[in-house]
């Protein structure tokens, strides 16, 4: 974390260059990570992302973005098949830094190395315990299996990482997300950039100045703020985990 720059609280506020006004995808080198830096970007349509703590931080806005709108979920169907068999344990918040530790160690294909160092780690450790940033987990057997983490403001998600120890862990549990955040109201989860693995829910590009436009709208509903495992006691149930579980009685 650079310490030329000020620590910002959680209810500090920054203005960064316009992204919609940027000539690329970066819109601005330096600063820090602490909460109000953060809020301040992902409140407009900013996030970090950079490899090394000795580094000054890159804040980016990406064109297009990659985002799915939670209501048109699209769930394969080796997928359904999957949630049918109802394999893992799925809870919420119950256990954020060892799921964002486990994104970090996840092995991807055609990256060398990760993102998320122990700035990184600190920094979003920081805004879980303020009721912004959250964790789902899936268990297979008592040990973690594999879960996702990611920042929620208004009625929007902001997708950071996931990770699978066993196959289609994450997968199941980014289900689950998806079908909660439905119910409740969420417009958007910002997936950032585009990947397969995401595209193969549905996710799609979306210009930038759009997507600033569908943020702007679903920053201002009410944000579900706290530990999401006690708000969300009846976690992964939702309109839609009820419908994949219940074709069970179908097959």
């Amino acid at each position: 974390m650079n310490s030329d720059s000020p620590f910002l609280d959680e209810d500090s506020i920054i203005t960064f260059p316009n992204p919609a006004l940027a000539d690329g995808d970066v819109v601005a080198v330096g600063g820090n990570l602490s909460p109000g830096m953060l809020l301040s970007a992902y409140r407009q349509g900013i996030f970090p992302w950079f490899s090394d703590d000795n580094e000054p931080i890159v804040w980016w806005s990406l064109n297009p973005r990659f985002v799915i709108f939670p209501a048109r979920l699209h769930v394969p169907q080796s997928l359904r098949k999957r949630i049918r068999k109802n394999p893992f344990r799925l809870s919420l918040d119950t256990c954020f830094e060892k799921v964002i530790r486990g994104c970090s160690q996840a092995v991807r294909p055609d990256q060398d190395g990760t993102w998320i160092t122990e700035g990184m780690i600190d920094a979003y450790s920081s805004l879980h315990r303020l009721g912004y940033a959250h964790s789902v987990e899936a268990w297979l057997d008592g040990n973690l299996a594999g879960g996702l983490y990611g920042v929620s403001l208004g009625r929007c998600f902001y997708g950071e990482s996931m990770f699978s120890l066993q196959s289609d862990a994450s997968k199941v549990a980014f289900t689950a997300l998806a079908g909660i955040l439905t119910d409740a109201g969420f417009g958007l989860i910002d997936c950032q950039q585009h990947t397969r693995y995401l595209s193969s829910f549905g996710a799609q590009d979306m210009p930038r100045r759009k997507f600033l436009e569908r943020l702007s709208f679903e920053l201002q509903k009410p944000a579900i703020r706290g530990n999401w495992g006690s708000l969300f006691p009846d976690f992964p149930k939702s309109n839609l985990w009820n419908e994949l579980r219940g074709r069970v009685a179908d097959q």
